[in-house]
């Protein structure tokens, strides 16, 4: 390489000698003079040298070309073998180097039959390269090649992974790393953290959506009554229900295997007592927060994001959903190789980095999470409207995790009862661990943006947990306008997480500044984790001058469901990769406007009943059944279709039609009256559903033949982890209770009883 250099930049001056020999011969030897004389010899012969200079180093960037081949793939982390997809044929994907200075030439070779995408998540490069799909790049189709070209402008450690759909879950990412100029890299290691499920990420998504309690029985998490009685919580898990909170998790998906660099443990035996070793850590799970921390001591944290920091010492941290970490540790002596341990923040799994040559030191797992701590603890920040309550509390940049309330290790908790605020948690009888947040963070150089005029944006998350629904604002990426922004203007964000859940917004394309209190200093990030209740606020200079840049959730499926927006600059020009920008956006908006399908079927042995359903964030179709073995239970077939309107979705409004038939008995009247239509009809209704507390739904009806109906129904009562109890009344006097032991996620033993049906006993399958 140097050699070549040298070459060009002889051949250069070559070039250079050769024009000024010719123009002394064009014009003359006194034309020539003349110029210089008027320029100043000198300054002329600097201004040649100079030029080839500035050639020679242009010629001495490099160019640094991978090619990576994406194909699908089969993987056994479980003992089963499952789908996934695999870059190079490895999961995660291979490391890519760089350092600050470079080109980065990438050929993206798709040998799978369905389209893929790759994002370079955390680098400042060209809008039409940052590789969202339909969004600011093309996307790869089937058995193409497509080429990533951009200037490295920046270092540290970073990540890419697969922005198409849920790819993602299933092994599409690694690490970006861009090391500085001149840099000495010594004891340095790259980890890449991630979740596996052996289930299909497209069943999961499906799943949450229909609100599945089979994630939190595979994680002893279900709080049932059984359970709170046991451990003295009746009361609040009553409170609960009265607001109307289903069983409180800090996270959605329950995952089979955590993993480090693709394994759940790694050793590390090239280190020996006193080395210093710098760990370059990846978050690059779909959903899953790790706690971080080492048995062989403190840990200096000197870089988030990318971004160099002041050095920060702490006993642990919490890396959020796609933020990267640079930690300092020191390897203490030679006799015991300590671990350096990533626990998932809902404590049922971890993977495990054993570092040095000793013996193996014993893993001692975090201990669980106290759940009716954290539901009591929610009680008093959730008002009955399902909104959080105004606590007086100033709360922002993960100093105060509520969550702490669950932490065994820390401290057990008790309620302030003082007058200014009654419901404020604090901290009784700590132990010293101190635990990184967002305000301990420091630049080591100055953040300060441009003097120009700021635009203020108020961003509240929302979310939905019953259905599965995240929002901005109460709106999905697609029911929202794009945020039209000018190039060199200041954009300051305020973002209130009104949620139950924490969230790790993501901006592309640019870092922002978080205003944590250090002033000039304030560190930069790309990603921020936003706990429940929190309010922090993030500004940034809109410098890339053109092109869409997303913002949203990292939490694989909060961004699914429409928890985002899309910054675009003003007057952008087209973009060369989507020829057709409108028809591109639809195709962005398709993703959180996807119906999902789900079911319950009965199949007992008084006859069948269910239904089937098929909806999105805001719509749903719905066509109930019961069906009896002869004329005296008969059959009856509802369908509605509608939407969920209001804020937390509690109503459902529809229109929709009933057919009934069984052998008539007697002329009943309803509880308003009216003459029974119980046995006979054929019907055109209106009607609204509306979640009351204790998870109860009423659904008033009007029907063409002006009668009404009011239907009470609680879907599932969980007594114990597995053992669930429903029931239902109307005011056409029908009723009916059962009771199911859930087997698997799709089967449950089951029994009921029916008004008109009777009595039976068989299986109840749940999609």
């Amino acid at each position: 390489m140097s050699l070549l250099i040298l070459l060009v930049c002889f051949l250069y001056i070559s070039i250079i000698l050769y024009l000024y020999f010719l123009f002394r011969l064009r014009f003359g030897l006194i034309a020539f003079d003349f110029i210089v004389e008027k320029c100043n010899q000198e300054i002329m012969y600097k201004i040649i040298a100079f030029l080839v200079f500035m050639n020679c180093g242009m010629v001495a960037q490099r160019l640094v070309h991978y090619d990576l081949y994406v194909k699908d793939t089969i993987v056994n982390y479980t003992g089963k073998t499952k789908k996934a997809i695999s870059i190079n044929g490895q999961i995660p994907s291979p490391t890519l180097y760089f350092t600050e200075g470079d080109t980065a030439e990438i050929f993206v070779h798709n040998y799978m039959k369905h389209a893929t995408s790759i994002h370079w998540h955390g680098l400042i490069l060209p809008n039409e390269q940052d590789g969202v799909p339909n969004l600011t790049t093309a996307p790869i189709k089937p058995n193409s090649i497509h080429i990533y070209k951009f200037p490295i402008k920046q270092s540290g450690t970073y990540w890419y992974h697969s922005h198409t759909m849920l790819q993602e879950q299933v092994g599409m990412y690694g690490a970006f790393i861009i090391h500085k100029k001149n840099e000495t890299i010594i004891n340095q290691e790259v980890f890449v953290l991630s979740d596996w499920s052996d289930e299909n990420p497209h069943q999961i998504e499906r799943s949450l959506h229909y609100a599945t309690d089979w994630y939190a029985i595979k994680k002893k998490a279900t709080q049932n009554y059984f359970e709170a009685v046991k451990k003295g919580f009746l009361k609040t898990k009553l409170t609960n229900e009265l607001k109307r909170m289903h069983a409180m998790d800090v996270s959605d998906v329950y995952y089979e295997r955590f993993l480090i660099n693709g394994k759940t443990q790694q050793k590390l035996n090239n280190y020996k007592a006193g080395d210093q070793v710098r760990l370059r850590i990846v978050n690059g799970s779909s959903s899953t927060y790790f706690w971080l921390a080492y048995s062989g001591g403190k840990v200096t944290v000197v870089a988030n994001d990318g971004i160099d920091t002041e050095p920060v010492v702490v006993d642990r941290l919490i890396i959020g959903v796609s933020e990267t970490y640079d930690v300092l540790i020191t390897i203490p002596n030679d006799s015991i190789a300590h671990n350096f341990i990533a626990t998932s923040e809902d404590r049922i799994g971890s993977a495990v980095l054993e570092i040095g040559n000793g013996i193996s030191e014993k893993f001692t797992p975090m201990p669980r999470l106290n759940y009716f701590e954290g539901m009591k603890m929610m009680n008093n920040m959730m008002g009955f409207s399902y909104n959080m309550m105004n606590m007086g509390m100033d709360m922002s940049l993960q100093q105060m995790d509520m969550n702490r309330v669950m932490y065994p290790e820390i401290s057990r908790m008790t309620i302030n009862k003082d007058k200014k605020n009654k419901h404020a948690h604090h901290l009784m009888n700590s132990k010293d661990i101190v635990t990184l947040n967002y305000a301990m963070l420091k630049s080591p150089v100055k953040t300060n943006l441009p003097e120009v005029p700021f635009r203020t944006l108020n961003f509240e998350l929302t979310g939905n947990m019953n259905r599965y629904v995240w929002t901005i604002n109460n709106k999905t990426v697609s029911e929202n306008d794009k945020i039209f922004i000018k190039a060199g203007e200041n954009v300051r964000i305020i973002i209130n997480n009104n949620s139950m859940m924490r969230h790790p917004m993501h901006l592309h394309g640019h870092f922002f500044r978080v205003l944590n209190g250090q002033g000039e200093y304030s560190p930069l990030k790309n990603v921020l984790d936003i706990l429940p209740m929190e309010t922090d606020t993030i500004e940034f200079n809109a410098s890339e001058e053109y092109g869409n840049w997303f913002f949203h959730c990292h939490i694989l499926y909060h961004m699914m469901s429409g928890m985002g927006r899309v910054f675009s600059y003003e007057n952008s020009p087209p973009n060369p990769q989507l020829p057709n920008p409108k028809k591109s956006l639809r195709k962005v908006y398709h993703d959180d406007k996807r119906f999902f399908l789900g079911a319950q079927v009965g199949l007992e042995s008084n006859g069948s009943d269910g239904q089937i359903s098929l909806m999105n964030t805001r719509w749903k179709l719905q066509t109930e059944w019961r069906l009896g073995l002869n004329d005296k239970t008969g059959y009856e077939s509802e369908s509605h279709i509608g939407r969920y309107i209001g804020k937390n979705q509690f109503a459902f409004v529809y229109s929709g039609w009933d057919w009934r038939y069984r052998k008539s008995s007697n002329n009943e009247k309803n509880v308003f009256g009216q003459s029974n239509t119980k046995d006979n009809r054929g019907v055109v209704c209106l009607g609204v559903q509306y979640l009351l507390p204790f998870l109860v739904v009423a659904d008033l009806r009007y029907d063409h033949n002006n009668n009404l109906r009011l239907q009470i129904t609680r879907d599932d009562i969980p007594l114990t982890s597995r053992l669930r109890l429903w029931g239902m009344f109307n005011t056409d006097l029908e009723y009916s209770a059962g009771i199911k032991y859930i087997l698997t996620k799709y089967f449950s033993a089951s029994s009921h009883y029916d008004s008109d049906m009777g009595i039976g006993v068989g299986v109840k399958i749940t999609y």
